[in-house]
């Protein structure tokens, strides 16, 4: 990598080993010991009667909205492209950012999560889903009235908190604090 070019603050090592940060460590080595987080991003679509779309997923005892865990260095908008065409079979680019969510759901010694939920939009009722068999059990169009008898009470939340983001064309910040 050209740290110089997006750090300028790093400079030649005096050995010449390489970059370093304040003289005190390589570039690689300082971003290793940073704090991680888990980024993940889906998208909130919704039927022509505002009914919200949810996968069931067959590693999970409740059903979540479309989207997943963003590869390695992927930006949360394509990781969720990406999940979105792999589970739902529906291809394009993310819309908007409707809900940023912050989550320990693991407890406080885990990473913590970003959760990036941006806006699918209203699909015609005749829109073909193809589920991802080897993931998902179904899919079904929810009433947001019923969310709570399929979703857990955090995502209950992500979901309202997106539903109002598209609501007020922002994005709401919706943090799930345990703590």
């Amino acid at each position: 990598m050209h740290w110089r070019r997006t750090w300028p603050g790093w400079r030649p090592a005096a050995d010449g080993g390489g970059l370093v940060t304040g003289g005190v460590l390589p570039p690689d080595e300082w971003f290793g010991g940073l704090p991680g987080v888990v980024v993940a991003g889906g998208a909130l679509f919704t039927d022509p009667d505002g009914r919200v779309l949810l996968v069931k997923p067959n590693y999970r005892d409740h059903w979540t909205i479309p989207g997943g865990v963003c590869e390695h260095g992927e930006p949360p908008h394509a990781g969720a492209a990406r999940e979105i065409a792999e589970e739902v079979g529906l291809a394009g680019l993310a819309g908007p950012l409707l809900t940023v969510d912050w989550s320990q759901p693991y407890g406080q010694h885990q990473r913590p999560i970003m959760h990036f939920v941006f806006d699918g939009g209203t699909i015609p009722a005749d829109t073909p889903i193809k589920v991802q068999a080897e993931e998902l059990d179904g899919y079904r169009f929810t009433a947001t009235a019923e969310l709570a008898s399929y979703v857990p009470p955090y995502l209950q939340a992500r979901i309202t908190a997106a539903l109002a983001g598209r609501a007020r064309g922002a994005t709401v910040y919706q943090p799930t604090w345990a703590g």
